[in-house]
């Protein structure tokens, strides 16, 4: 695949298939890539947040459901779900199969297709394109179609983009349960995280 003059191979199932956490914490520097018919659009990962089996805020916590059925599947494939009634958020899905768990990609820096992203976000700002779980779905056109994608594919994938920066752990942003554990992981210095 090309972007930006380069040829890039998206990450191999096995970068997927490990500890949750370490996955969590290895996707910020990473660049998430959607080729449409519109165009292609995609940006680094810069904040992401894992959510494990035995965690009360993982949807996986109480079982396997239809909705929540692509974590419990094999890793490297993505799990979009529906939310609030109105927006979309995409996770990786991680761990070995049969292990409900995944990775929330909270927030993106633009770096192809800003243009395609600012009329589907209706937006000029930069930073307000993908500063948040659901703005980069939209910014990136994601939604219930790329449910269950194979990660390791040509539609959407995940690469390596940047060499590994300082990393901030903090506490997971807009959960009841499970507020406490340190789950949340973001680039130190980047301007584009949904929340310092």
């Amino acid at each position: 695949m090309k972007e930006d003059g380069l040829i890039r191979s998206p990450l191999p199932r096995d970068f997927y298939g490990r500890d949750t956490v370490n996955v969590a914490r290895e996707l910020p520097g990473c660049m998430l890539v959607h080729h449409t018919q519109e165009g292609t659009t995609a940006g680094i990962i810069v904040e992401t947040e894992a959510y494990l089996q035995g965690d009360p805020a993982c949807h996986a916590s109480r079982g396997i459901t239809p909705r929540n059925s692509p974590m419990f599947g094999p890793p490297g494939f993505t799990y979009v779900y529906f939310t609030y009634g109105m927006h979309y958020c995409f996770n990786v899905v991680s761990a070995a199969e049969g292990v409900g768990e995944a990775v929330l990609i909270r927030a993106l820096e633009p770096v192809l297709g800003v243009e395609l992203m600012k009329i589907r976000r209706k937006r000029e700002n930069t930073h307000e394109l993908c500063s948040g779980p659901a703005k980069l779905t939209q910014a990136l056109a994601i939604g219930k179609e790329q449910n269950r994608c194979d990660l390791t594919g040509e539609q959407i994938y995940i690469c390596l983009a940047r060499p590994a920066a300082p990393l901030v752990t903090t506490t997971r942003i807009g959960i009841r349960e499970g507020a406490e554990l340190p789950l949340r992981f973001y680039l130190e210095g980047s301007k584009y995280v949904s929340r310092k």
